[in-house]
């Protein structure tokens, strides 16, 4: 073997495995994913929301990847949500004084931020809204990746 075939070799392997490693990145929360909530349990919680706003795929720093397209009720206990997000690892759910579409926006406004909970599926979701939180007091809720600091989406609802 040629020292330039060993060269070929080593960086065809490396890719190969770096690119299984991004490939496994973005299929693991997909694979583990829970089942989300039925139309019906999303319908049973809407129904007590004092707001709703839209996911909508077309924000700023929404792209391929980081996006989400549906409607969201917000309630006193329960936030829900109809429709689909991007998969991708470490959602949580936040609400913001300030509506917002982009990661520098989120960065900067983070603190003025409450972070209501996981989110733990791609198709519908229901996060409780824990004791001590008012959603009346924001007006804009958002889906963010913790994991990789990436704006997935937002709804302004007032």
């Amino acid at each position: 073997m040629t020292t330039r075939q060993a060269i070929t070799l080593v960086i065809s392997h490396v890719a190969a495995v770096a690119i299984g490693f991004a490939v496994g990145i973005y299929s693991l929360p997909i694979l583990i994913a829970p089942e989300g909530p039925s139309t019906a349990e999303i319908t049973s919680v809407s129904a007590s929301a004092n707001y709703t706003a839209e996911f909508r795929k077309d924000l700023k720093d929404s792209d391929t990847f980081h996006w989400g397209e549906g409607s969201v009720a917000i309630g006193p206990d329960m936030i829900s949500f109809m429709g689909e997000l991007a998969p991708g690892p470490d959602y949580k759910l936040y609400l913001s004084p300030e509506f917002i579409e982009t990661e520098t926006d989120f960065i900067n406004l983070k603190s003025k931020m409450t972070q209501v909970g996981d989110v733990k599926t791609f198709e519908n979701f229901i996060v409780k809204v824990p004791e001590g939180i008012d959603p009346s007091q924001f007006n804009t809720v958002i889906v963010w990746c913790e994991s990789f600091n990436e704006f997935i989406t937002a709804g302004r609802y007032k």
